[in-house]
């Protein structure tokens, strides 16, 4: 598929998608994938001791102040889980439940779907599945590849177990409907200038460059892209690891920046299921498998 993604004025971009009054919509979103992201990489980190203490700050310590932060402003946010994550801390996930938040599919461990076979793939979907079930009893609408990682056979994957929409791909600014063989799924897409993994994320030998960023510069660059994407007409996804935002200064600077996306008074903050069935319901109906619906002033085919 090929995307024309050029510059467009928000009425043509938005004109109908958004609620009224708003020209734009951004999604806060956060991965909160603890210890699963590390074992995942390398099993044998399970032994270093400090290292799962750092993940951990994400559902113990990060994820609580992060949903005190929402609920003092009313906002709701959507927060992919893989069930590795769901069944070492399953409070913490009722948590983000019983605040009224979306809880999203993220894998079972974490899983680098590249070179995974469709037969692992099933089971990586049907594991999380199964566990948010059990420890939530939500039945997610929409899924994140680790790593943003996706297959050929994902998005069919996705539909066929009834998700309604993805977040992994990044070839467009406005969420897009794919309409595939069985069905159709919205399809959000993401940027890494928008996650707080290359901002904050290090551990020495592990990941990271050593440079960590100030809160209130990368605060001031996620502005800076919200503004952009407001004048676009567009959705912006901020992705977040309560394990990195989490931490004082960062949610503090976070606050900062949903206090500025919510004085701007035309960006509609919403969780990405709410988004998506917009996206899909103004979409044009399809008469034929694995069209792209591409959102209004972009255009799209297959290739």
């Amino acid at each position: 598929m090929s995307t024309d993604s050029g510059a467009r004025g928000p009425d043509a971009a938005g004109a109908g998608r958004w609620p009224e009054g708003f020209r734009a919509a951004v999604a806060l979103t956060f991965d909160v994938d603890a210890e699963s992201v590390m074992l995942a990489s390398d099993p044998s980190l399970a032994d270093r001791t400090s290292l799962m203490s750092h993940q951990r700050y994400g559902p113990r310590t990060g994820l609580p102040r992060i949903l005190r932060l929402l609920a003092e402003r009313g906002i709701r946010a959507t927060f992919f889980v893989p069930g590795y994550t769901a069944e070492r801390h399953p409070d913490p996930i009722r948590a983000i439940r019983d605040a009224g938040h979306e809880i999203a599919h993220h894998g079972y461990l974490h899983e680098l779907l590249t070179g995974a076979s469709e037969a692992a793939e099933r089971e990586y979907l049907e594991r999380g599945l199964d566990v948010l079930d059990r420890v939530a009893g939500v039945r997610p609408a929409g899924y994140r590849a680790p790593w943003w990682e996706t297959t050929d056979r994902t998005l069919d994957l996705l539909v066929e177990y009834g998700f309604r929409f993805d977040s992994s791909l990044f070839d467009a600014d406005l969420p897009y409907v794919r309409h595939l063989a069985g069905g159709p799924i919205t399809e959000i897409p993401v940027s890494w200038a928008l996650d707080d993994w290359e901002k904050y994320a290090f551990w020495p030998g592990v990941t990271g460059s050593g440079t960590i960023e100030r809160p209130s510069l990368v605060a001031g660059h996620w502005w800076e892209e919200v503004l952009a994407y407001a004048e676009e007409g567009a959705c912006c996804v901020i992705t977040m690891h309560p394990f990195l935002s989490g931490r004082p200064a960062r949610a503090r600077a976070l606050d900062w920046l949903v206090d500025k996306i919510t004085q701007h008074g035309q960006i509609w903050l919403a969780p990405m299921h709410e988004i998506a069935d917009r996206v899909m319901a103004a979409a044009t109906p399809a008469s034929a498998p694995d069209r792209v619906t591409m959102p209004f002033g972009q255009k799209g085919s297959k290739s």
